[in-house]
């Protein structure tokens, strides 16, 4: 490593809200945090439920005047989807087929003879 282009990389104390201090190495210095391991709610264990403007309260009256155990109005079952009719047109192959029923076979064309390969001495 080059000298004298490198940070210093001290030990640093690390001081959470809750008191928590955790030591470790840094180039920044001692720092304060807001929320660690120790009080965080997904390494606690302890979830915290936060009803913001009352949306848990407004879910439980929108669906507190539904009926219970009703179930929804039996709607007539679907009616069965037709059956395909034949396809009234053909595709185009078909098409094509039935239209040169009749015609001869084009005579096959003779293959180009391969060009002459250049007299070239090995070397």
């Amino acid at each position: 490593m080059r000298e004298g282009i490198h940070p210093d990389y001290k030990k640093t104390k690390v001081i959470c809200a809750c008191g928590a201090v955790i030591e470790t190495r840094s180039t920044r210095g001692d720092f304060h945090i807001e929320i660690c391991s120790s009080c965080h709610p997904f390494f606690t264990g302890k979830q915290k439920i936060m009803d913001t403007a009352g949306r848990i309260e407004r879910f439980k009256n929108r669906y507190a005047n539904s009926p219970k155990g009703e179930e929804k109005k039996a709607a007539p079952p679907p009616a069965p989807a037709p059956v395909k009719a034949a396809a009234k047109d053909d595709n185009r192959a078909t098409k094509r087929a039935k239209a040169n029923a009749g015609k001869p076979k084009p005579a096959p064309r003779p293959e180009a003879a391969p060009a002459p390969a250049s007299e070239t001495p090995d070397a």
